[in-house]
């Protein structure tokens, strides 16, 4: 009777466990945002977040070299052709951030862009 009550404890507990896995990338220490930079936008272009929380911006490159500075979150990170970088921060203060592409990426490059909305 102790092993079926063990083996069931066990089952229920992966269970919890997988069930709270989180399906849209929350993490326990935080949020992860997946964002592909490609000439000459960043996908998405906005994002929200809430002020406090740990982010890490997940960045990937479709096509060349990119970069990504937020001098006010403190990101700036660069991320290679296929490849993909991750940049965690936690935001201190509200309103909106804009980072550029730091990486010169051809003619269009002056104005890629992302929005960070940081809400309370």
């Amino acid at each position: 009777m102790k092993k079926s009550k063990a083996s069931l404890v066990t089952s229920l507990a992966l269970l919890v466990i997988l069930c709270a896995h989180p399906l849209v990338h929350a993490q326990p220490g935080g949020k992860h945002i997946e964002v592909t930079a490609s000439k000459f936008s960043f996908a998405p272009a906005t994002i929200t977040v809430k002020k406090g929380e740990p982010v890490t911006l997940v960045l990937s490159s479709t096509d060349v070299t990119h970069g990504l500075r937020i001098r006010e979150l403190g990101v700036d990170v660069k991320v290679n052709k296929g490849k993909s970088t991750e940049a965690t921060f936690t935001p201190d203060q509200t309103g909106d951030f804009v980072g550029h592409c730091s990486n010169f990426c051809g003619a269009g490059h002056g104005g890629m862009a992302l929005t960070v909305h940081v809400v309370d």
